[in-house]
Parts: C-alpha cells; sequence; structure tokens
C-alpha cells in the first residue's frame, strides 16, 4: 500500500520527487501524507436462516484494522513535525519549559481519568438503579409467568389424568384384540424382512426397494410403544460414503426401526428445547453445505411423513411465546368477565329522585334497581319517583356511596365565615328605645337627635319603627332604634330587641309600669341585652321616679339606688334636661361589652322596616350589622334580591357605602322583602336569584298548607255550608309599611268570633291599584287602607263595582271597624223565657173543637200563643203551642196568676186532671 512516499533502505520515509508512485500500488486520490487505514479486502454474502422458513442474504465486509505508526518510521514522522513546529516557532523547548509542559499534560491526564470516573460512577449509579427497576420488574414478570405456568399445568395434570383414565379404560377393552394382532403381525414381518448379503445375492448393483409396510391404523400410532423411545442414533450407524463409489443396499429390519424412532422423536416433544444432536444443531454453527449435497432433501417431506406427522419441525420459542401470551389475555378476560370488579361512586341523591334518573346516576339497569325496590316493598315504574330515603338504601345495596343533598343546600355559606379577632374593629352601639305607649319614646329621641319625629305621626303615637344615628358630644356614635309602644305593635319590639345591643327602657314618672312596659322587659330579657331605664317626664308635678323604681323591683329589675346593677336616668324630653347622663350611660355600658366588628367582608345585617315608595320603588331600612354595604352589591334579603342602587341615612343623605350599626335605605331591591328578614352580600346575580327563588318556594308552600288547614276537609267544609255557618269577614289589607301591615293582620285576626271567620286575603305595602279592586271583587272583600291611597283608575273601578275602601290613619280605629264587621255576622242569640205554670182541675169534651182544659194560674201567667210543656207526675209528657186561650167564653191575651181560664193545645188531646202546664216564650238576644 502506497501513501505517496518512497521508503529509504535505513526504514525511514522520505518524500517522493514529483509524485512518483509504486509502481504496483493503486491510483489513489487521497491527499498525500493521509494513510489509508481501514480498507476493505474482503467481500462477500452470508445468508441468515430464521424460523418459519425465512432466510436473508446479508453483505459482509471485512476491512483492516487501524495500526498506529510505530518504530522507527513512528519517530521519524514525529521528529519531522517536531522539526516543522521548530522552525516555525524560530526555537526549541527549553528543559523548564518541556517540563512544565509535562506537568500540564500530567495534570490534564488527571483531570481526564477522574472526570472519566466519576462520568463511569454516575453511569454505574443510574444503569444500577435502572437494573433494580428492571430486576424487580422481571421478578414480578417471572413470579406472574411462574404462577400462570404453575396453573397451566396443574389444568393440563388433571385434564391428563382424566384422559389417561379413559385412555386406560379404552386400552383394557381392546388389549385382547391387540395382543393377538401384534403376534401375527411380528411373525409376518420377521419372515418378509430377513437379511440379504450381498456377496452371494448380487443384483447387479441395483438396489431392492423394502417391501411396503401396511400403514397402521390411526387409533393404533396414536398409542405409546411398549419400549423406551431412542432420542440418538445407533452408535454402529456407518458415515455416508461418497456418491460417485457408492453401493446401495436393502435397510435391515432394526435400522428400518431406529430410523422411524429417530424421525417421530421431534414430533412427540410438545414444544420443548430439543436433546441430543437436535440440541447441539440449535447450539453450535452449521458447516456450510455443498449444493450437490446428499441431505438436500433434508427440508422436504413425502406423502408418508406428511400421513404420520414425522416432518422433523418444533415450534419455536417465539410461538411458544405467543401461545402463552393468547392463553394469559384469554384467562384475565376470563376472571374479569366471572368476577366484575365494580366502580364505587359516589351518589348524589335528592329530596326526590326518579327511578330512571338514580340507575343512571349509579351506571345501573332500571331494570336491577326495579327489582331491588320490589323486594323493598315499593312498586315503582321507572319514570316514578321515589323519596331520598328509599333511594339512599337502594344506592347503599348497590355499594355505592351516598351524598345527600336538598334544595336548601343552595343558602349553605351564605353567611360566611367566623371573623378572626385581629380582623375585629370597634363599632357604635345599637340602642333600642322600648316602652308603654305616650310614655315619651320618641320624643326622647327627637331631643336627641334635635327632630320632631313624633309631629309628624297621626294621632300623636308611634306606628312605625325608625332607626338613627346619634353623635354624642364626646365624638361617639350611637345608634338608636325607636320601636311603637302600642299593643299591636308586639312584632316590632321583638324585632327591635333581637338586633339591639342595649334596652333604654322609658317609663313616665306619673304612670309608672303598664303592660307594654313589662312586655319590653320580656323582649330585652329574651334578647340577653342590659336594660337601662330611663323615667321620663319628671318636669310634670305629679312625678314619682321613687314609685317607678320600686314597681319595677316585681319584673326583677333593680336599678343601682337600691342596690342592683341596673342604671337608672331621670330625663325630661320636653325640657331636655338628663340627655347627657343618657348618654353616657349607653356610652358606658357599650365599652363594658366591648362592641366589635369586621368591616373589611361582605356586609350581612338585618331588614328593620322595609315599603313601597310610589316614587322610587320598593326601599328597604336595614341596619349592617358585619361588613361594609357598598352601592352596586347584590343583595339578598328574605325572599328579594336587587343590585344597591343607592344608600340614604337616616336624614335621607347619598352615602358611597355603610359600615357596621349603620342603619341606611338601600334602593333596587326587585320586591318589598319582609321586615325582620336577614339580608346578606352574595358574590354574583345567580346565587342570589338562586336563593330568592326557593325561598318564594318555600313561603308559597307554607300558605298552601295553611290555607287547606284552615278550610279542613272537604266533607267539613260542605257540612258547615249546609248547616249556614259557614260566615266569614274577607279583609284585603293594604298599608305605608311593612310593619304596620303586619300589625294589622295580627290584630284583625284576634277579633275573630267562634261564628264568623276572619279571612286576611292579602297585606302588603303600597298603593291601591286596580288588581287589588278585582281581587277584592272577586272575593267578596273589605279594603282597609292604612295611610294609603287607592290610584284614580283605582277609586273608579271600585265605585262600578261596589267594593268598599275603608281609609285609616289610626290602628285603633281598624280594630274598631273590624270588630263592629264581626259582629254584624253573628247571628242573634235566642233565649227561653218562663212565664207560668197552670194546673188542669178539669177536662171537658167540646164538639168540633176537642178536648179543652179548664186551669188554674198558679204562677206567673199564661199568654195565647206561647210555648207549653205538659207535665205528668214531674215528666215532659208533651212540648207544643197553645191553640185557645178563654176565660169563660171571651178570647184574651193573658191569664194572670189566681185566675181560671181555658186552654187547648195544637193536635195533642191527651189531657188528664192533674196534670201541669208549664208557659214560656223565646226572646232574642242581639250579639
Amino acid at each position: 500500500m502506497s501513501d505517496g512516499n518512497e521508503r529509504n533502505q535505513d526504514g525511514t520515509q522520505t518524500p517522493s520527487q514529483g509524485g512518483e508512485q509504486n509502481k504496483t500500488g493503486r491510483l489513489s486520490l487521497r491527499p498525500a501524507g493521509r494513510q489509508e487505514v481501514g480498507r476493505t479486502v474482503d467481500a462477500g454474502s452470508v445468508r441468515q436462516s430464521f424460523s418459519h422458513g425465512r432466510s436473508k442474504v446479508v453483505q459482509v465486509e471485512v476491512r483492516k484494522p487501524k495500526r498506529a505508526a510505530s518504530g522507527p518510521g513512528g519517530s521519524a514522522a514525529g521528529g519531522a513535525r517536531g522539526g516543522r513546529g521548530a522552525g516555525a516557532g524560530g526555537r526549541a523547548l527549553t528543559a523548564a519549559e518541556l517540563a512544565t509542559r509535562q506537568r500540564v499534560l500530567e495534570a490534564q491526564r488527571k483531570a481526564a481519568v477522574e472526570e472519566a470516573a466519576r462520568r463511569e460512577a454516575e453511569k454505574i449509579q443510574i444503569m444500577s438503579a435502572a437494573e433494580a427497576a428492571r430486576r424487580a420488574e422481571e421478578e414480578q414478570r417471572l413470579a406472574a409467568e411462574a404462577r400462570e405456568a404453575e396453573e397451566a399445568a396443574r389444568i393440563e395434570r388433571d385434564r391428563q389424568a382424566i384422559k389417561t383414565a379413559e385412555d386406560a379404560r379404552i386400552f383394557a377393552e381392546e388389549e385382547a384384540q391387540r395382543a393377538a394382532r401384534q403376534a401375527e403381525r411380528e411373525a409376518e414381518e420377521a419372515q418378509r424382512a430377513a437379511p440379504l448379503d450381498p456377496r452371494t445375492h448380487s443384483t447387479g448393483g441395483v438396489q431392492l426397494a423394502a417391501p411396503v409396510q401396511r400403514l397402521r391404523p390411526l387409533a393404533e400410532r396414536a398409542i405409546m410403544p411398549e419400549r423406551p423411545v431412542q432420542t440418538a442414533r445407533p452408535a454402529a450407524a456407518a458415515p455416508a460414503q461418497p456418491r460417485g463409489g457408492e453401493t446401495l443396499h436393502l435397510r435391515s429390519p432394526a435400522a428400518a426401526a431406529g430410523g422411524e424412532e429417530e424421525r417421530r422423536a421431534p414430533a412427540r416433544r410438545s414444544g420443548g428445547a430439543p436433546s441430543g444432536p437436535a440440541q447441539r444443531r440449535s447450539t453450535q454453527p452449521s458447516p456450510r453445505k455443498s449444493p450437490g449435497g446428499n441431505d438436500r432433501r433434508s427440508g422436504r417431506i413425502d406423502v408418508r411423513a406428511a400421513i404420520e406427522g414425522d416432518d422433523g419441525k418444533t415450534r419455536s420459542l417465539a410461538s411458544v411465546r405467543r401461545q402463552r401470551d393468547r392463553e394469559r389475555r384469554q384467562a384475565e378476560l376470563e376472571r374479569l368477565r366471572s368476577d366484575q370488579v365494580r366502580v364505587v361512586r359516589d351518589v348524589i341523591v335528592p329530596e326526590t329522585i326518579t327511578v330512571a334518573e338514580l340507575a343512571n346516576r349509579m351506571a345501573s339497569r332500571q331494570g336491577d334497581v326495579i327489582k331491588s325496590l320490589m323486594k323493598m316493598g315499593v312498586m315503582a315504574t321507572a319514570t316514578q319517583s321515589i323519596d331520598g330515603d328509599t333511594a339512599e338504601l337502594i344506592v347503599e345495596e348497590f355499594g355505592h356511596r351516598v351524598k345527600r343533598v336538598a334544595e336548601s343546600d343552595v343558602e349553605i355559606g351564605i353567611k360566611g365565615v367566623e371573623d378572626r379577632p385581629e380582623d375585629l374593629a370597634p363599632r357604635a352601639p345599637v340602642v333600642t328605645v322600648m316602652g308603654h305607649v305616650d310614655h315619651g319614646k320618641t320624643s326622647l329621641l327627637d331631643a336627641l337627635r334635635s327632630a320632631d319625629v313624633a309631629g309628624a305621626e297621626a294621632g300623636g303615637i308611634t306606628q312605625h319603627i325608625g332607626a338613627y344615628q346619634v353623635t354624642a358630644p364626646s365624638g361617639k356614635k350611637i345608634t338608636f332604634i325607636d320601636t311603637p309602644g302600642h299593643e299591636a305593635f308586639t312584632s316590632m319590639r321583638a324585632r327591635g330587641a333581637s338586633v339591639t345591643d342595649v334596652v333604654v327602657l322609658v317609663v313616665a314618672a306619673d304612670d309608672g309600669v303598664m303592660p307594654q312596659t313589662i312586655e319590653a322587659i320580656k323582649h330585652a330579657k329574651a334578647s340577653n341585652a342590659p336594660i337601662i331605664v330611663a323615667i321620663n317626664k319628671m318636669d310634670k308635678p305629679g312625678a314619682n321616679p321613687t314609685r317607678v323604681r320600686q314597681e319595677l323591683l316585681s319584673h326583677e329589675i333593680v336599678v343601682e339606688d337600691m342596690g342592683g346593677d341596673t342604671q337608672d336616668v331621670e330625663v325630661s324630653a320636653l325640657k331636655r334636661t338628663g340627655l347627657d347622663k343618657l348618654e353616657e350611660a349607653i356610652l358606658l355600658q357599650a365599652e363594658m361589652l366591648d362592641l366589635r366588628a369586621n368591616p373589611d367582608r361582605m356586609a350581612e345585617g338585618t331588614v328593620i322596616e322595609s315599603r313601597l315608595d310610589r316614587g322610587r320603588g320598593p326601599v328597604a331600612s336595614v341596619l349592617v350589622q358585619k361588613g361594609t354595604l357598598r352601592r352596586g352589591d347584590i343583595v339578598v334579603a328574605g325572599a328579594e334580591w336587587g343590585r344597591v342602587r343607592a344608600v340614604l341615612d337616616d336624614r335621607g343623605r347619598q352615602l358611597k357605602d355603610a359600615g357596621p350599626s349603620m342603619p341606611v335605605e338601600i334602593l333596587g331591591i326587585a320586591g318589598v322583602p319582609g321586615a325582620g328578614e336577614p339580608f346578606v352580600v352574595v358574590e354574583n346575580d345567580v346565587r342570589a336569584r338562586e336563593i330568592s327563588e326557593f325561598r318564594q318556594r318555600t313561603i308559597k308552600e307554607k300558605q298552601a298548607a295553611t290555607q287547606v288547614a284552615a278550610r279542613g276537609t272537604l266533607d267539613q267544609m260542605l257540612a258547615r255550608i249546609q248547616a249556614g255557618d259557614q260566615k266569614e269577614v274577607a279583609l284585603l289589607i293594604k298599608a305605608d309599611v311593612q310593619g304596620s301591615a303586619e300589625a294589622i293582620s295580627t290584630t284583625v285576626q284576634k277579633l275573630a268570633h267562634e261564628e264568623v271567620a276572619i279571612r286576611v286575603l292579602n297585606a302588603s305595602v303600597g298603593q291601591i291599584t286596580e288588581s287589588d279592586i278585582q281581587f277584592a271583587k272577586a272575593s267578596d272583600a273589605i279594603i282597609v287602607a292604612f295611610n294609603v291611597r287607592a290610584t284614580t283608575q283605582a277609586r273608579e273601578l271600585a265605585q262600578r263595582e261596589g267594593v268598599d275602601i275603608r281609609y285609616y290613619s289610626i290602628i285603633y280605629q281598624v280594630a274598631d271597624d273590624v270588630e263592629q264587621l264581626v259582629k254584624g255576622k253573628v247571628a242573634p242569640k235566642h233565649r227561653e223565657k218562663f212565664l207560668g205554670y197552670a194546673e188542669i182541675r178539669q177536662v171537658f169534651n167540646i164538639t168540633k173543637t176537642g178536648k179543652v182544659a179548664g186551669c188554674y194560674v198558679t204562677e206567673g201567667l199564661v199568654k195565647r200563643g206561647c210555648g207549653v210543656r205538659l207535665l205528668r207526675e214531674n215528666v215532659v209528657i208533651h212540648q207544643g203551642e197553645l191553640s185557645q186561650l178563654k176565660r169563660f167564653k171571651d178570647d184574651v191575651k193573658e191569664v194572670a196568676r189566681g185566675y181560671e181560664c181555658g186552654l187547648s193545645f195544637a193536635g195533642y188531646n191527651d189531657l188528664r186532671e192533674g196534670d201541669v202546664v208549664e208557659c214560656y216564650e223565646m226572646e232574642v238576644i242581639p250579639a
């Protein structure tokens, strides 16, 4: 091989002049100076054989290995390169530089060795982890395969045992016949297959074919031979001779039998690895066969081999693995089909659910669910509904988890979370002023607020609940809630006491403790609120605060002057005296309570009062208890919801927000919420609409249940109608505020009579409209208007239809008029009035008249046409009326005591001497 250099006699190489190449070398396009290593020196093809008769031809090249230049030539080359480097640098390296270079190279080699060692360690660590995981996975797989193989072996053993027993039975039946046939066949084969000597019996080089043997039946060939099967060729078998000088001989019976057994041996193996020579052939590479060899027909089979199954082929390992995979997958599929794994689900069960929907949520068939219901005694179809408890039992029976839900779940989480102590800030106290009517509650608040609310109230009494905020001289704020004192406004007082922190009990010094004062004390104790007693009207001449303190003792209110813990302040709302002391007492009590709230959260509170304003729509007076109410918030108040459009304080000024303990009016709610209902701010209008719709449905259901309970059963209603005692007074109440409508409804229902019922069709707020007139006309009701008026169209419609509208501004007048209506419906009472006794002394029989009793009046008097009872031995034997009353021959109106008279009874003649006649009359007593 030439690379463009000439080799000198001393072994060194010098560049050739003029690029001359060796004559024996081949032409090359490689650049001069490049060694030709790794060239192909031999090439050929190799045929690869695979299972199932497949093969492939692969091209093989043999390359020379690369050899590094060594010896003198290498040194010379290195020297030449060194020389060129030195020439380029201009000088040779000194010993110090060589040493430094050597040290640097040594350090680089050490660093490279360490880096290689580190990478090798990391690689070993990664490979160890991967190997451990692979080994664990392999062990699991092998264990699974071992279990599967063991199970398959057990099944195979059972099957073989059954088959062996059956074969043994069949074999026992055919043993006698087979023994006779076997002996006869062996004798015939021994005579026919006698060996011939080739030296004495020459056939001229022609081989005689072996005699044709009788083909045994398949059942006979399936039976295993009695002697053990020989798996190896006999040792005496002669090696094959060359084809040219080969002499053909007849096969001996022993050789034929041996060949047959040798051919059958691989067929008897059940797919296992071959043994003996076959195993050696699979592990050792077979020599290359010549195209004209004797074994060119080794891969072919003849008719006999095809019939007897002696083709000599065995199953490959890949085929065995595929069959095992199929069996394993089939077994897994059968296991899943036989033992289905149930999926446990979370089934949501509402209060009522249809059978089809329940089956759908459990992913079960409807027929199975209906069967389970029938077992429980519930006959239901797929479209019928069942209650939540029954559905829960069905779900538990099917093995699923139950999650009960209800319609009221929409209110879960509406109240928010509890506030942390560090988030709380001080707030103003909420004070409720309570007491008896006309004791000066509103006047006291007017004096504190420098306003005149009492002057605007009709009749001089408070009929509305109000909320105000007052700033004390110290700068602190106090929220006051004014409640009515009339007995009809009990619910208003209860609402005021439920939202308050402190109760101010106003008692007039000249009047003392009254019934509504006692009721206010009960409300305050029920709300666990501290009480401050304000003794008002101290400017009057007859004021006696000592008597008030003594009367409060009977109701367990002990003031500080008598050794108790309840503060009392003497004030005068008219003269404005003692107001500063009252504010000081309220602030002191609030400081002791340490009132706090979180302003940085969504607002919560209570609706104090609500009304329907003609220009602004529904208006709600609310008290914010937690958080901050802002303009634009979405509010749910009772069964109504809406977006806050405006926030107003108690003086009508616009506000952007309202903090805790602040009373405000809000606009924008869809309807008039109920007084006393809680309100809360929610995150979006979808949630607000869901809560509002749920609460409205609940209210309608309660109203329907109340009406059904009031009517009673159908039989009872029909009986009352037939008896004529089904009388009622129907009222439709319209008021200015919700609290007044509620109070009027409660008041009039207390006036019901045992014969006349009072039915309130509707109690709402706002002016009277045409729909109200039509409703009252259809129900034959009277419209009670409290501080409201009817529209022009409604008033004209009422006049045409004859609907009675009654306007009121004081609640006393409403109660009095309704009471008169009830009395007018009550039927008058009939009472029996005793007149006198008359004794029968003689009985006369008069033609055309009948029997006439001659009587003597012993007591009272007897009137013509009065009712009589005939007593015989003090037993009533007849009751009727007198037909005639005569004195001598004249008809008279009455006969007094001590006189005689003649009596005849209408339609009765059984009269005897000695009987007593009792006379009476019926008088009417108005209701």
